[in-house]
């Protein structure tokens, strides 16, 4: 990484690098994310050090004070260690790209509407904490409360290789609000993760196979927004899979945006089954109900946030609504790495 880094601050001094606004920009994220990984690893030699040199002088003096201060810098050690080898597990072909992020609301009406407003705030939360920028690019109200959908860009060093663990079903338990007589309700919603895929893709896609409306603009948004059907829905009816964008000025943009979401969704998913054709893939599998969730709340008899495929929990759920997702994330960071290294032992 130090090599990288001379390399390029070598290319940054050159005459006409700032020319291209696009590609020197790319430099200098490639830059801040090489520059932080040795910073981090760096700092984790100087804790080290610092430990050993504690260490030996408790031994030399017979001195039993210091074991506290090591025992404390022993805990540090060990968090920013764990940071640092959840960041070398982000190694695949697209971890390093931005994240397009959509949720749906499932079983539950009102309440599921609620809760996929919850979970975004929970998303943007943990965006900030990250130092991350969100921008959103399709929003749907719900009839009463909520949101119904919506899907938004995740900007940062490895947002997708991080994010990648949110795919699936996220299940709620609470005391609704929404119900006079104050039962307990449970409410799903879906995540739906994908990279920002800033090269074209080849993919083949029959026109044929493509169903594309318009629609008016709805939620947050400047003058443009909601004056006129500039937002495109794209339906691929093969498989049945739908994106949409609406963040965009004109419609022409919102059909590129969107045509560029659906790109990366197909050949996510013709990737992960190891597919030969598109016209394999035969759509969603997981149903946004009951028995299909990766991950419960529950507020109510108790408290916990459990993922149900790496048995991550936490019993503070308000910290994990306000963004406190990291346990979770490194947790399926893990448990994929650990099932990668298990299917490439079987093959």
């Amino acid at each position: 990484m130090k090599d990288e880094l001379e390399k390029y601050d070598y290319e940054m001094q050159e005459p006409g690098f700032w020319d291209d606004v696009e590609r020197s920009q790319e430099i200098m994220k490639k830059v801040k994310g090489l520059k932080d990984t040795v910073e981090a690893f760096e700092g984790l030699e100087a804790e080290f050090d610092d430990m050993e040199t504690l260490i030996q002088m408790a031994e030399e003096e017979n001195d039993s004070s210091l074991i506290p201060e090591i025992e404390e810098m022993l805990q540090q050690f060990v968090v920013d260690f764990d940071t640092l080898r959840i960041r070398t597990l982000l190694s695949g072909e697209f971890d390093k790209e931005n994240a397009v992020v959509t949720l749906h609301a499932g079983t539950g009406g009102t309440e599921a509407c609620d809760w996929v407003s919850m979970l975004y705030r929970m998303f943007t939360r943990w965006s900030e904490k990250k130092g991350f920028q969100l921008e959103v690019l399709d929003y749907l109200d719900g009839e009463e409360a909520g949101i119904k959908s919506v899907t938004f860009q995740v900007n940062g060093e490895n947002a997708f290789g991080y994010l990648k663990s949110e795919r699936g079903v996220h299940r709620l338990v609470r005391i609704s609000p929404f119900n006079a007589a104050g039962k307990r309700q449970t409410s799903f919603a879906s995540c739906d993760v994908m990279p920002d895929i800033k090269e074209d893709i080849e993919i083949e896609i029959n026109d044929d196979d493509l169903r594309i409306d318009t629609y008016r603009s709805s939620g947050a948004g400047g003058q443009h927004i909601n004056k006129t059907s500039s937002a495109v829905r794209i339906t691929h009816l093969p498989t049945g899979i739908v994106v949409q964008c609406q963040n965009e000025r004109s419609q022409h943009s919102n059909k590129d945006r969107a045509m560029q979401m659906l790109k990366a969704k197909l050949y996510m998913i013709k990737q992960q089954e190891n597919l030969e054709k598109i016209s394999d893939i035969r759509g969603e599998v997981l149903e946004n109900t009951w028995g299909s969730q990766i991950r419960s709340y529950v507020m109510q008899p108790y408290t916990m946030v459990k993922d149900h495929r790496t048995n991550a929990e936490s019993g503070n759920v308000s910290a994990v609504l306000d963004g406190d997702i990291d346990l979770f994330i490194n947790a399926f960071l893990k448990w994929s790495n650990v099932n990668r290294d298990r299917s490439g032992e079987d093959e």
